[in-house]
């Protein structure tokens, strides 16, 4: 969710930065760094992945759950505690956010809940495992 986050709001839309009660610069830094962080935990997921493939212990159904709730648990932590707590960025400026807080975070909660449906399912199922 990082990396859509970065992609699509930070460079695509130009709507905010990670960190934007700063300077230019220290926004554009912010951004790198989220970037980097992000990708150095999608690495590590695949590599993950890909050694639960080959022990043939992967759980199809409990990892996409896991994806699902990861994803839910950024939107709603970065809603919440970044957007509102710490307040490091908005979704936007210029403009009312509260519309954008809402879908932000009601996207975030649909996530959350299509991860535990899918995680309920997956413990129902007995985790069946493919190669």
């Amino acid at each position: 969710m990082a990396a859509v986050d970065e992609i699509v709001f930070h460079q695509l839309l130009h709507w905010h930065h990670f960190y934007d009660r700063s300077t230019p610069g220290v926004a554009l830094l912010s951004d790198g760094l989220l970037h980097t962080a992000e990708l150095l935990a999608l690495v590590a997921g695949f590599f993950l992945f890909a050694d639960l493939r080959r022990r043939r212990a992967l759980a199809p159904g409990h990892a996409w759950s896991g994806v699902f709730l990861g994803a839910g648990a950024f939107q709603v932590f970065d809603g919440i505690v970044d957007h509102k707590v710490l307040r490091v960025h908005q979704v936007r400026y210029g403009v009312d956010v509260t519309p954008y807080d809402w879908a932000w975070n009601a996207a975030g909660v649909l996530l959350l809940l299509i991860g535990g449906v899918l995680w309920v399912r997956a413990r129902r199922a007995g985790g069946r495992r493919t190669s």
